[in-house]
């Protein structure tokens, strides 16, 4: 069989590319991955958006069957691929998990906006952020803290890939030198070491 095939942007600095990189490393499954210009607009030339409906990036294609949107295709691969699980076992923890994903992503936009992952790949540095972003990184912290209760190490006892989401944008903020709780800068950075994220963060970049 012909290995899946994972179509990411070419700077390697989508979150949302990284989201499902990461759940196909952790499953062991065996993929490809192609990149496409975002600022050449390959995304809308027309073999790529005969794959993406959506003309976004993540893309993955499992033979002949193309799936965009992140979330939608890291629990396609949970439902498809169930040996290595990525998201809790538990019903209320995985609903949990769906919901701190779906927020991550569509939520939170001072933050994106203001720290985008440019600093967490390229190490590019931003001052400091404005009243409306910090209303929304204390929202992000206060969230973030309720989840992991007691200093836990996983937002729902064990790893899933809702922690690395979580992390990412916790680090927007911790790797630009924002002031970030103690607790959260330690989740974060320990997430930050799992292998499958390290082979993401360790690509090979072109220059800006």
């Amino acid at each position: 069989m012909n290995p899946l095939r994972l179509y990411v942007d070419s700077q390697f600095t989508s979150p949302y590319a990284m989201s499902v990189f990461v759940a196909l490393t952790e499953k062991g499954i065996d993929f490809e991955m192609s990149t496409v210009d975002l600022e050449a607009l390959e995304n809308k030339a027309e073999g790529y958006a005969a794959l993406s409906q959506t003309q976004r990036v993540p893309t993955l294609l499992d033979g002949d069957f193309a799936l965009s949107e992140s979330s939608a295709i890291t629990e396609y691969l949970e439902n498809a691929y169930p040996q290595v699980p990525i998201y809790p076992h538990d019903m209320r923890l995985l609903a949990k998990a769906r919901q701190v994903q779906a927020w991550i992503r569509s939520d939170l936009l001072p933050i994106r906006h203001e720290r985008s992952t440019l600093v967490v790949f390229y190490g590019e540095k931003s001052g400091p952020l404005s009243p409306t972003a910090n209303v929304a990184a204390d929202k992000l912290f206060n969230a973030a803290q309720a989840l992991l209760k007691d200093d836990a190490e996983y937002l729902f006892g064990e790893w899933s890939i809702a922690d690395v989401d979580l992390a990412l944008m916790l680090n927007r903020l911790i790797l630009n030198g924002d002031a970030v709780p103690p607790a959260l800068v330690e989740y974060a950075q320990r997430q930050w070491q799992r292998p499958s994220v390290k082979a993401w963060v360790t690509l090979q970049r072109p220059p800006l």
